[in-house]
């Protein structure tokens, strides 16, 4: 008989749970990849809307005489340097439209956050996806369409813009609450570090799409987009399983540590064993892990003589405990600061997002497609530092002090980028993953750990339903930074880039500010001898 081969050896060693959980988080990965990939072109375009014209060597030859031809239709004068630009961006005041078509976009998609949270709780995750990804495709297309119907109004694309913000709220509360649903908290800064990197992923892939058609005809760096995110809502529709109960996988307590624990949660455990012995409490329901099989063994002792049965693990939902309040998600301890926090990272990470293209064209004098290459640096930077910032907390267990130790370091970083200009390609690239990895650690970071660890907090006594709103109140926050920071830039930069960095500086300080409070709380609490002090009492 032949050996099995080593590659179905390897998958036939994994549980029909882990082979869920698996099939999940590459999922709900793919699906906000797909949201991500969306919301990047419109910085690509940025540099085509408004161009210098007089440098006709840069511009390709199909695009330049489609530029002729509308030149002469709408009878603009060759004389002026921005005859090829799209009206309404060829004004002196172009910067100013464009981070308009940005805070149109982030302030629809702050103010949609806080209802969609509160709605995705009350909705079938899998229904609130599907219809967020077909809408938010439509939308993205519709922008694009502008260029092929030749559109040249400025309503219409803040329309655009304010109608795509809201229905891209319905994608991180519902991701993060299905992730929640099956992940335990044990390695879940890592798991949702290297998770989280869907949003660069999505950056990325959007940049490379929106590139490659920013020079000749825009519109499809937008109609592209749109196709995909609309067929991943199909697929979302057809394969998403929302909790392990609807496939009978079970989440229980009765597990032996040495099989689910190691280390510092084998420890944590102990204590809250021996807790439970003298005061009959019940165990942290953070503490839950998956078992491997659909029933659970049970062992019970009656007149010397040791009895062990199976109870079977009922596959369907418990009675759904009442969803949390928003003021009662406002409660739990920490969301207030992290939200907080959130808003200047966040202000941070998006100026970069929207206005990096279009300041490597401007400072640098890459062109259209260039700077959108380069662009993508930040983001493969944003992809180590989120996962970087996962490990290390779970390491530590200090996710605040993780944050604030990045922050610290990301605010002399980004001194040092706006000083080097000019100085090679190979000093931009260090600095744009530098950069990228310093200010995405801590948003990664905040947005999925520390938020599934707050949704989750031990004072909701198992009530998941609170997941949902707790995230869309962190993100939601965060996306009013999100929706300033662009236009901020867009204000500012007329001063001089420079300008533009220290208000980024300032607005990491604050982000740090912010966290002051619970790092040296985790410092206070966490620390070794407290430990001790704390098993002392018991």
């Amino acid at each position: 008989m032949a050996s099995v081969p080593l590659g179905i050896h390897f998958l036939t060693s994994f549980t029909r749970d882990q082979c869920y959980r698996t099939f999940t988080l590459v999922l709900t990965f793919l699906l906000y990849t797909a949201y991500h990939l969306s919301r990047k072109p419109i910085s690509i375009v940025k540099s085509a809307l408004h161009m210098n014209c007089s440098m006709a060597n840069e511009i390709e030859l199909y695009s330049y005489k489609e530029h002729l031809i509308q030149a002469q239709l709408l009878g603009k004068p060759f004389s002026n340097d921005t005859w090829c630009s799209w009206a309404p961006f060829d004004k002196s005041n172009y910067k100013q439209l464009l981070g308009a078509l940005d805070y149109s976009f982030l302030c629809a998609y702050a103010v949609g956050m806080y209802a969609s949270g509160i709605i995705g709780e009350r909705l079938s995750i899998r229904l609130y996806l599907t219809f967020g990804m077909l809408a938010s495709g439509l939308f993205t297309a519709l922008f694009g369409m502008g260029y092929f119907y030749n559109i040249h109004n400025l309503q219409y694309y803040i329309f655009i813009q304010i109608a795509n913000g809201l229905v891209q709220t319905t994608g991180w509360p519902s991701v993060v609450t299905c992730i929640g649903n099956w992940f335990g908290k044990g390695k879940r800064g890592l798991i949702m570090g290297i998770w989280n990197s869907h949003t660069s992923v999505g950056n990325i892939l959007g940049s490379l799409i929106a590139a490659h058609w920013v020079s000749n005809c825009w519109g499809m760096s937008f109609v592209v987009p749109g196709i995909i995110v609309a067929a991943m809502g199909v697929v979302c529709f057809l394969f998403l399983i929302e909790h392990p109960q609807d496939v009978r996988c079970a989440l229980t307590r009765a597990r032996k540590p040495s099989k689910c624990l190691n280390g510092w949660d084998t420890f944590k455990h102990k204590c809250q064993v021996y807790q439970k012995n003298k005061s009959n409490t019940v165990p942290d329901p953070e503490e839950e892990c998956f078992l491997k099989e659909s029933d659970v063994r049970i062992s019970t002792k009656s007149n010397g003589l040791v009895t062990s049965h199976v109870v079977a693990v009922s596959s369907e939902r418990s009675h759904s405990p009442a969803a949390i309040s928003f003021l009662g998600a406002l409660r739990i301890p920490g969301v207030v600061e992290f939200s907080l926090c959130l808003l200047f990272a966040k202000l941070v990470s998006y100026t970069f997002l929207f206005w990096l293209p279009m300041y490597l064209a401007n400072k640098e004098h890459f062109d259209a497609k260039k700077a959108g290459d380069f662009s993508t640096l930040f983001d493969v930077g944003g992809i180590i530092g989120g996962i970087l910032a996962g490990v290390i907390s779970d390491w530590t267990r200090k996710r605040a002090t993780t944050c604030g130790v990045m922050l610290l370091l990301a605010a002399p970083t980004l001194y040092i980028f706006s000083a080097v200009g000019y100085m090679g390609l190979k000093t931009i690239i260090v600095m744009l993953i530098g950069c990228g990895a310093l200010v995405n650690g801590p948003y990664a970071l905040i947005t999925t750990a520390v938020s599934a660890d707050l949704g989750t907090h031990k004072s909701l006594a198992g009530n998941s339903k609170a997941l949902s709103t707790v995230t869309a109140i962190i993100d939601g926050t965060g996306s009013i930074g999100a929706a300033l920071g662009p236009l901020l830039a867009g204000l500012i930069s007329p001063t001089g880039w420079n300008n533009v960095f220290y208000m980024l500086m300032v607005a990491d300080a604050f982000a740090l500010l912010l966290l002051l409070r619970l790092i040296l709380k985790e410092l206070r609490i966490l620390g070794p001898k407290t430990i001790e002090i704390e098993l002392k009492e018991h």
